[in-house]
């Protein structure tokens, strides 16, 4: 008897050998798989504005119905944070965005163009612009085009609405389907605690937000700070080591170090620093021209900046140069632990509204 034997599919000619219509396939298959990405990330957005849009209808009924003061928001965004912890976007701003958001788009947000947007977009809107047909224009063009957030930043900074007649031809700021949009959904900062999912990168976003903070705080103090680098690179022994923050200050001659850390700070981490501050000493600077280099520690700790001037330690291995020894006239070229611990919670409120 015989028996019946199944036909198997057929195969490319040599094992190993992928069909010439190979790279279509994948090209169809990562299309498909970024269009559903987007498509679920536009459906977690859409849903996110619409909470927004509905928490800001909520609370400018009350102020129509009964008034309320910046106590009632205040004490709304403590509370909010408290019942939902892993959440951010309750912030007292980010609730007077909701607000300004139900008062400025009153139809259902869900059955407009700026529904689409990432709530990025719809704040920097807010921030900028002032008049209902000014608001259309670049909403409209936003989502038409694709436009990233510092796109449409600046586009509303160079008026664009003002030449809108020609805009459509002579500008060609349209990115392939999706993917200016894709990225922008994809770093939303609230999408994933709207989802109620941990993130990884919630420091890494706190440690751009705090050196974005430092370098514009110590370059606009006057004549004197210059930003020399981050993550600047210095070889020890055939090993490269990575210094958070280096600047350089132009009267007092000196490097100065910033290490930031975005979690409890530890004694190691000042063992770290007077590292980097005696490497600088010895590889970076001219001793004929620059005066020892002095680094500051800065960490934060349950949302509150916590700054140390590590070098004041009393049990300094190294011989460097503490804040302590500079002279008052020096010392007022330089922020105070105030100063920096400011910044670093200007930071933390900007990531957590």
């Amino acid at each position: 008897m015989h028996e019946n034997v199944e036909a198997k599919p057929s195969l490319p000619a040599q094992q190993g050998t992928l069909p010439s219509w190979y790279g279509d396939l994948l090209g169809e298959v990562k299309q498909t798989v970024a269009g559903a990405r987007l498509r679920a990330q536009r459906a977690v957005n859409t849903e996110l504005v619409q909470m927004y849009w509905q928490i800001g209808k909520l609370i400018l009924a009350r102020q129509e119905q009964e008034g309320w003061g910046t106590k009632v928001v205040s004490r709304l965004a403590t509370d909010l944070k408290t019942a939902f912890p892993n959440q951010r976007g309750f912030s007292r701003s980010n609730l007077m965005y909701m607000h300004k958001m139900a008062r400025t788009w009153p139809e259902p947000i869900v059955q407009q163009a700026v529904g689409q947007l990432p709530w990025g977009h719809i704040t920097v809107l807010m921030d900028k612009l002032d008049t209902r047909s000014e608001l259309d224009f670049y909403v409209t063009e936003a989502v038409r085009n694709g436009w990233s957030r510092d796109l449409l930043s600046r586009f509303i900074h160079q008026s664009l609405h003002l030449t809108q007649g020609s805009a459509a031809t002579n500008f060609e700021v349209a990115t392939p389907e999706g993917s200016a949009a894709l990225m922008d959904l994809a770093r939303d900062p609230y999408r994933l605690d709207f989802l109620g999912l941990d993130k990884d990168h919630t420091e890494r976003e706190l440690e751009e937000a705090i050196v974005a903070n430092m370098v514009r705080f110590l370059t606009e103090l006057g004549v004197g700070f210059a930003f020399v680098g981050r993550q600047y690179p210095v070889l020890v022994g055939g090993e490269e080591y990575r210094i958070d923050l280096l600047f350089y200050h132009l009267k007092l001659h000196r490097y100065f170090v910033f290490e930031l850390k975005t979690k409890d700070v530890r004694p190691e981490h000042v063992g770290k620093l007077n590292f980097y501050v005696s490497v600088v000493d010895k590889m970076v600077r001219d001793e004929q021209r620059d005066d020892a280099t002095i680094g500051f520690l800065i960490g934060t700790r349950h949302n509150k900046a916590a700054v140390q001037l590590a070098l004041d330690a009393s049990n300094n291995p190294l011989a460097v140069t503490s804040y302590s020894t500079l002279s008052p006239a020096e010392r007022e070229l330089v922020p105070t632990e105030d100063d920096l611990n400011r910044v670093v919670q200007d930071a933390i409120d900007s990531v957590q509204s």
